[in-house]
């Protein structure tokens, strides 16, 4: 069985879609940080000292690990991001 078959399968369970969704959204807004720190030429250590926060903070961001909503915060303030949050 190929991943995307395997995936397919495994999204029918509730629980393992709810997860997987939750995570898909954490990446995509990872992905939306390094863009957006990219597209305005800072380093990671630049943004870091903008926002507040250590380069570990932002580096865990970036890579998709799960971090408190303030350095989300702090972070999406310091590229001019808004963060939506939605029912």
């Amino acid at each position: 069985m190929n991943f995307e078959k395997h995936l397919k399968e495994e999204l029918k369970d509730p629980e393992f879609k709810k997860l997987f969704e939750e995570e898909k959204r954490l990446l995509n807004l990872s992905y939306a940080i390094v863009e957006a720190r990219e597209k305005s030429g800072m380093t990671q250590k630049e943004l870091a000292q903008k926002s507040r926060v250590t380069q570990q903070q932002l580096s865990k961001i970036e890579n998709g690990i799960n971090c408190n909503m303030l350095t989300f915060i702090r972070v999406s303030s310091a590229l001019g991001l808004g963060l939506t949050v939605s029912a």
